[in-house]
Parts: C-alpha cells; sequence; structure tokens
C-alpha cells in the first residue's frame, strides 16, 4: 500500500479540521444533546467510516479495504467498552449533564494522541523486529483472559491514580460551570472538573494499550491503523448520548471483546511464527507450515462475535427486566441521581454509583 508523506498530511489535517469543527459546532457551547442530534451525527461519522473503507478498498485493493474495515470493527467494539468506563468515571465526579460533552470531546482527543504515538513506535518495532509479534500476541492473550474475567464496578475515580493527583493538586468541592481552574482566596484550586479529564486521560492511556496490538494484528499498514483508529474515535461523542442507556445492558461485551482479544492474540503468534527469525525457534528459520489466518476470515468472525455478544446481552438484560418487574437489570452499575446535580455548581457527592446484587 503507498501512502505518500503528503497523503498522510492531508488525512491528520483532515481529522483535525474535524475535531475542531465538532468543538465550536457542538460542545462549546454547554447543552445536552438531544436524540436526534446524536442519531444524527452517529449515523453520518459511521456512514463516513464505511466510506472511507470502500474507497480504500477500491483504490489500494481489498485485501486493504479488509484489513480497514477489521480494524475499525474492533476498534469501534473496543471504544465502546471504553465509553462505559467513561460513564461510571463521569457518574463517580458527578458531571452535570450539559458539561459531559466537553469531557468526553477532550477525552477522545487525549485517545486520538495517545494512540498516534502508539501507532508510530508499533510501526517502528514492526518494521525492524519481527519477534515483536510474538510480544504482541502474547500481551493480547493476557488481556483477553483479564477482558473475559473483569468486572467494570471498580470506579477509576477513586482509583490510587487519582488518590495520588488529589494529594498533589488543590480541589474544589463544587463545580463553576465547565472551569478547570478557580481562585478562590488568592490560591488556585483545580475542579472536579479537571480531575475528570485526568482520570479519562489516564482511562485512555490504558486502553491504548489493548486498542493498538489488536489493530497490528490485522494489518501492518501504519495508515490503516491510524484511520481506523480515528474513524472509530469521531462520532464516540454523540454515540455516547445515544445508547448511554443501553451500555448498560451489554452485559456480555467484555466476554464478547476478551474473544476477538484472543483472536487476535493467537492470529499474531501464527504470524510470529511464519515469520520466524529468533535463533531458539525451528533455529531461527520460518515455520512455513503454520497456517496464515486470512483476512476475510477475521472480519467475519469479529462481526460475528460482536453480533452474538450484543444479541445475548439484549435477551440476557431482557429477561431480567421481566423477571424484577421493576426495569433493574441485576448486575449492572445504576447511577442515581441527585435532583439537584444538573446545577452547574452540584458537588461531587451529589451523585452515586450504587450497584445491584450480582456482578458484570
Amino acid at each position: 500500500m503507498q501512502v505518500t508523506p503528503m497523503i498522510w498530511f492531508i488525512t491528520i489535517a483532515v481529522t483535525i479540521l474535524f475535531f475542531v469543527y465538532e468543538f465550536f459546532a457542538h460542545v462549546r457551547k454547554p447543552h445536552e444533546p438531544s436524540i436526534a442530534e446524536s442519531a444524527r451525527w452517529s449515523a453520518f461519522y459511521i456512514g463516513l467510516a464505511l466510506l472511507f473503507g470502500v474507497g480504500i478498498g477500491t483504490v489500494s485493493g481489498w485485501t486493504f479495504g479488509g484489513e480497514y474495515f477489521a480494524g475499525y470493527l474492533t476498534e469501534k467494539a473496543l471504544s465502546i467498552d471504553n465509553l462505559f468506563v467513561f460513564l461510571i468515571v463521569m457518574a463517580g465526579f458527578a458531571v452535570p449533564k450539559k458539561y459531559q460533552q466537553k469531557v468526553l470531546m477532550i477525552g477522545i482527543i487525549i485517545a486520538l494522541i495517545l494512540r498516534g504515538g502508539f501507532i508510530a513506535i508499533g510501526a517502528t518495532l514492526i518494521e525492524n523486529f519481527s519477534w515483536v509479534f510474538y510480544i504482541f500476541g502474547g500481551l493480547l492473550l493476557v488481556l483477553a483472559y483479564r477482558q473475559a474475567f473483569s468486572s467494570h464496578e471498580a470506579n477509576p475515580a477513586n482509583g490510587r491514580f487519582m488518590t495520588l493527583v488529589r494529594r498533589v493538586l488543590p480541589v474544589t468541592d463544587e463545580y463553576h460551570q465547565d472551569k478547570l481552574t478557580v481562585r478562590q482566596g488568592g490560591k488556585r484550586f483545580v475542579t472536579p472538573m479537571l480531575l475528570t479529564i485526568i482520570a479519562i486521560g489516564f482511562v485512555d492511556l490504558v486502553f491504548a494499550v489493548d486498542s493498538i496490538p489488536a489493530i497490528y494484528g490485522l494489518t501492518n499498514e501504519a495508515y490503516i491503523v491510524f484511520t481506523a483508529n480515528a474513524f472509530a474515535l469521531m462520532g464516540l461523542r454523540q454515540l455516547f448520548f445515544l445508547i448511554g442507556g443501553l451500555l448498560e445492558r451489554l452485559v456480555y461485551l467484555a466476554q464478547g471483546l476478551a474473544v476477538i482479544l484472543g483472536f487476535i492474540g493467537v492470529k499474531l503468534v501464527f504470524h510470529a511464527l511464519h515469520v520466524n527469525e529468533l535463533p531458539f525457534i525451528n533455529g531461527g528459520e520460518p515455520l512455513l507450515w503454520v497456517p496464515e489466518i486470512p483476512i476475510w476470515f477475521s472480519l467475519l468472525f469479529i462481526a460475528a462475535t460482536i453480533v452474538v455478544a450484543t444479541a445475548a446481552s439484549l435477551l440476557k438484560t431482557r429477561g431480567n427486566e421481566k423477571k424484577d418487574g421493576r426495569g433493574l437489570v441485576h448486575g449492572e452499575p445504576v447511577i442515581t441521581t441527585d435532583p439537584h446535580d444538573r446545577d452547574e455548581n452540584s458537588g461531587v457527592d451529589e451523585k452515586t454509583i450504587s450497584t445491584a446484587d450480582t456482578s458484570r
């Protein structure tokens, strides 16, 4: 796949322009987006991502087109899992609804910057060290295991990292509109808004660790890796408000992602064996008998896994709602909100997370 520096420049410039437009058109003035607005823009960004994939397939061949679509699906699924953690973080910090757009926007920009750095590092490693596929594959298998048995109930807002941040930075008890810092009594304080952004940035860093190796398991093209990540993150803010309630019903999303990460981990190990150069494995010679999993199979497997995980989640939670008779889904984080939490000066303690009697 031939990607000139000019194409890279245009792609990055257009991506930046999209986010600048998003900020000034939708985020700069605090408000809670309507369902119609969220649906309209979510459909636009998803349609744009699909159109871009068709363009890659038409111009560069459908092998690369398939790699893009497989990467986009994987990154979109991981991004939705990311949204669930964002939901918990913002509930933990009691971010008023009308300011959540700004937090999400900044969080998404941080995610794109971090992933861009990881993409560059990954491309350099792959180009110079073929054995890095063993590391990526092993890492994904470990992450798949952790994903399968993880629980999203732990609130990053109360983790060790944020505890350390609170010790270092003086924090106000209340929000001051959407300001990040305020001056009180001649001293500069940070607001809970800034703490929320720091927490989400930390979450982004953690998610980039499994996101980038996962997509490099589907393609070696850094351009495809970047564009798939960029399109997966575009529209994520609108998707948050569109499916916010649905997020709590995707109880098998973690297990579905574990299957996808495990599959890509195996694919990476197979590829590492197929191009092996390590002297203590087969005398440094490639194991050509090891099968290479084709991209069309990867694409079908990833799409089928997402569909099955989503359908199974909705069926289970619908059944639980009928059993409860109250609309409460067992094992889901239920956000209870004080009637005054929409006030821009509401305190951090005005919203809490309550958890049903079984774990996610």
